[in-house]
């Protein structure tokens, strides 16, 4: 795929990739690392090797001497000497007196130079870098504490190798090579599994995303991952699908609610003229009464809509001043009064708390929604407590009745517009469903939140916290 800003790949191709490069890098690093720890090593050990085989080939050159009768066995040093000179050491043997017992250039100069050569050339070819030259060592030869002569050994220095140690040389890169490419091979294979197990749950939140952008809210994503953050992406999809789902239903519920609500008075009037108009019934001041009445509910309705996209509005902006809450509490019960005596309700103001900045008329209206639920919903001879307290930064006011309470089923939604738990209701005794809406609404604009504690027959707790 190809766009303005170039290639696009697949996350688990650029995993993948990406796991393998650092694989590779990471293989050939330890590889070359190991090598030349390896041959520093072995470097050290043919050296040891060496100095030890020259103490050998001249403990065996002192045994050949007769210290009975002061006589060398020259036999056996020529066998000593052709040994040695096919491992590439070059040896002179002299007595204590400086004559020459045997020497390998003189007993074979053709083999001591072709043997010299091969061993130079196949170190500077076979083992490239190798810095060296032959070298002299005179190691005196001694017996019963007595120096009976001198061994001058010539050989390739600082170390040469024999054909047994290129093998192992080349055993070892072999070795190398192999577990390097086994190593890489079984990284891009974790690499893509791991790469296919993060992708994978992105993968399915993305189509879960396309399909509710198609309009199949109902789009879930039934796998979980052992991977936190994709677990919690894989929820998150869960969540919004059915947030849209819910929002979509409520939707679909408020335009029937609102048509709802315009229909019958607008059906209550258009009969009311019509039969007024056909001579059935006579214009009235109770007929035209009532027409108004219900021209006044379709203006309440659409005041609370006005109000409604007024507060949720972006750019609402918000008078704030010093307020009291217990006044504003206090205030708004005393409006409430006659109804509340006509039920017989006990509503009183508990818990004293400082002033806060807020705009005084928005959370008047909250308090004046909050308690005229609580009075619509409370039973004769019930009681609402307005209950105010407050922490270091935040200020809480807790509306109380012991009223009918809210099912469990409609907790979630009471907040939403037009959503009324009882959908028996009409307005006159349910509202229009706006005002908790509309609450919500006012605080959030505050930086506050509004929560609530129901049970049916237990009456509920609205409890609206308030940053000071």
């Amino acid at each position: 795929m190809r766009n303005s800003g170039g290639r696009k790949y697949w996350l688990k191709t650029k995993l993948s990739l990406h796991i393998a490069f650092v694989a590779l890098i990471m293989v050939a690093l330890i590889s070359v690392l190991a090598n030349i720890f390896i041959r520093k090593q072995f470097e050290g050990y043919v050296a040891r090797q060496q100095e030890r085989r020259t103490e050998e080939i001249t403990a065996n050159v002192g045994a050949q001497y007769d210290a009975v009768s002061g006589s060398w066995d020259l036999d056996f040093l020529h066998a000593i000497g052709m040994y040695a000179l096919y491992e590439g050491y070059i040896v002179s043997v002299y007595d204590a007196n400086g004559e020459t017992l045997w020497d390998a250039r003189v007993c074979d100069m053709e083999a001591c130079a072709m043997i010299m050569d091969d061993v130079a050339r196949e170190m500077r070819e076979r083992y490239p870098g190798t810095e060296g030259e032959f070298a002299v060592m005179d190691v005196p030869i001694e017996q019963n504490g007595r120096e009976i002569g001198l061994a001058r050994i010539e050989y390739f220095s600082p170390y040469f190798f024999s054909d047994d140690d290129f093998m192992f040389i080349g055993a070892l890169n072999t070795i190398l090579l192999g577990s390097g490419v086994f190593a890489l091979a079984l990284a891009a294979a974790v690499g893509w599994i791991l790469a296919r197990n993060v992708s994978d749950p992105i993968r399915k939140a993305v189509d879960a995303a396309k399909r509710m952008s198609s309009g199949d809210y109902a789009a879930m994503i039934e796998d979980n991952s052992n991977i936190r953050e994709l677990d919690e992406l894989t929820k998150s999809v869960n969540s919004l699908a059915r947030s849209i789902t819910t929002q979509e239903s409520l939707r679909k519920q408020l335009t029937a609610d609102v048509a709802h609500e315009l229909r019958t008075p607008l059906a209550t009037i258009g009969t009311h003229i019509e039969a007024m108009i056909d001579g059935v019934w006579e214009p009235t001041r109770e007929r035209l009464a009532s027409c108004y009445e219900e021209i006044e509910r379709i203006g309440r309705l659409v005041r609370d809509m006005e109000n409604l996209a007024r507060v949720e509005s972006e750019t609402l902006k918000l008078d704030k001043t010093p307020v009291d809450l217990r006044e504003i509490a206090e205030l708004t019960i005393r409006n409430f009064e006659a109804d509340i005596r006509a039920k017989g309700v006990d509503a009183r103001v508990d818990g004293e708390i400082s002033e806060i900045e807020a705009d005084r008329d928005r959370i008047s209206q909250v308090f004046i929604n909050l308690i005229s639920n609580a009075v619509k919903y409370t039973n004769d001879g019930g009681s609402i407590t307005v209950t105010l307290s407050e922490t270091d930064e935040t200020a809480i006011a807790g509306v109380a009745d012991n009223g009918e309470g809210i099912s469990e089923d409609d907790l979630p939604f009471i907040f939403e517009r037009f959503y009324r738990a009882d959908k028996s209701r009409n307005r006159t005794t349910g509202g229009s469903g706006i005002g908790l809406a509309v609450v919500r609404s006012i605080v959030s604009s505050h930086g506050g939140t509004v929560e609530v504690e129901s049970a049916p027959g237990k009456g509920s707790v609205f409890r609206v916290k308030l940053p000071k």
